[in-house]
């Protein structure tokens, strides 16, 4: 897989599997946009993946923001021509436990996001001929967890999102695809661990989630991301490529 001269924007790229995808497609000589709405860690990105890599800050639920992001990006590069919208977020709770703003916070991070993001890319992703979106979904949004409705809500959202966008804008030469990790040792978990009371029992609890009785890494996920994102996937497109460790499979 080769990506010079390509510009790939990875949103949420400031930590986890957003971080581990970035840092993959600057190995594979891709000009670089990382998108985060924490300036900090999107600069810490992109001073990792190297000199051809821009730290963006940007709100991907605030349309005003995502359009001065993709106009930074092609002001910098000139062409848009890979989008991976990997911003999102969750929290716990059923539908009679969660608060109407924490559910609208949410919906307008993990799937509004997603919508603008694609809509104010797409025009430059068409210009390439090639354009190639992933989007992040969840395993969730196939088999369903407890205790977490609005995350699993989301990801369904993204999963059937990927597959209309795919059909819509094919014609454009557009492909759409998008990956669907199991439980990813991020540093969302980890503090979620050291916040635990029994740190151990939490971990095990995660590990115990997969067949394979181990967390995710953020670097597998991102060599998921990065296939369905290159040219060797060309035939790929409306597909959610579940990599979580077995666990739908259960």
């Amino acid at each position: 897989m080769n990506f010079t001269d390509q510009t790939v924007i990875v949103t949420g790229g400031g930590s986890g599997i957003g971080r581990a995808a970035a840092l993959r497609f600057a190995e594979l000589g891709a000009n670089l946009a990382v998108v985060d709405r924490n300036p900090d860690a999107a600069a810490e990105t992109a001073a990792k993946a190297g000199p051809k890599a821009l730290a963006v800050t940007a709100d991907v639920s605030d349309s005003a923001s995502v359009r001065a992001m993709v106009t930074s990006v092609v002001d910098a590069f000139g062409r848009i021509d890979v989008l991976c919208n990997n911003a999102g977020f969750g929290f716990p709770g059923t539908v009679l436990e969660i608060d109407e703003d924490s559910w609208d916070q949410l919906m307008a991070v993990n799937v509004k996001g997603v919508f603008l993001c694609s809509k104010h890319c797409i025009p430059e992703l068409a210009k390439t001929g090639e354009g190639r979106i992933v989007n992040t979904s969840s395993y969730t949004a196939a088999v369903g967890i407890p205790d977490r409705a609005a995350y699993v809500a989301s990801k369904g959202a993204v999963s059937a999102l990927t597959r209309a966008m795919a059909l819509d804008h094919v014609g454009q030469g557009i492909r759409v695809n998008a990956v669907a990790p199991g439980t990813v040792n991020s540093p969302y978990f980890a503090k979620m661990i050291d916040q635990s009371p029994n740190p151990q029992a939490l971990l095990d609890e995660l590990n115990g989630r997969a067949p394979m009785e181990r967390m995710g890494r953020p670097e597998e996920i991102a060599e998921a991301i990065v296939w369905l994102a290159s040219r060797e996937s060309s035939f790929a497109t409306g597909s959610v490529l579940t990599i979580d460790g077995g666990t739908s499979a259960w």
